[in-house]
């Protein structure tokens, strides 16, 4: 993905636009741990760190595993507060019959952005990569990967409602759709 400017001077990027897209979706990790489901591990991790240690409390052996089990109740919240930090991250495509871009949003850094022509873009789905179902969009010179933290049943989801997308798009531009070589 590039900056949003274009060195070419060619297609605008979204920003200046006020027409609406004509489809656009936004597509971010799954978070399966709501804030409760945090706060209810986190106290199951205290209580289970804390049953071995009841025969030695007062003796010479609690004070060396205590802090062993602190350390391992403290890492597990900053890898799960790490994993949220993580999750923020985010793609935002939009569709217009004359321009395709992709923003995606990472949790630190800039914002990465790609944007094309859709009449020339080729959208693929990669069903025996890894990871599985990799979607690829190419066209203005670059190949971006699309939903690569989305599972394969979603990725496969997004590629059909994205082909239909491009294919509605071409038909609002007037062109006829866009055919692989050999195809």
């Amino acid at each position: 993905m590039t900056d949003q400017t274009d060195a070419a001077g060619g297609i605008p990027p979204a920003a200046s636009r006020s027409d609406p897209p004509v489809y656009q979706v936004t597509i971010w990790p799954h978070r399966s741990m709501s804030p409760l489901g945090f706060r209810l591990v986190m106290a199951g991790a205290a209580l289970m760190l804390c049953v071995p240690m009841i025969p030695v409390i007062g003796t010479p052996v609690f004070l060396g595993l205590a802090p062993f089990a602190l350390g391992a109740w403290g890492l597990l919240w900053l890898f799960l507060k790490r994993n949220y930090r993580d999750a923020r991250l985010s793609e935002h495509l939009r569709l217009w019959p004359d321009l395709i871009q992709v923003e995606r949003r990472e949790p630190r850094g800039p914002v990465q952005s790609w944007h094309a022509n859709p009449y020339w873009v080729e959208l693929k789905i990669h069903p025996d990569a890894r990871p599985e179902n990799y979607i690829t969009l190419r066209g203005g010179g670059r190949t971006i990967q699309l939903g690569a933290f989305l599972s394969p049943e979603e990725r496969v989801a997004l590629h059909e409602e994205l082909e239909d997308a491009l294919g509605a798009a071409r038909r609002a531009a007037g062109a006829a759709p866009w055919k692989p070589d050999g195809a």
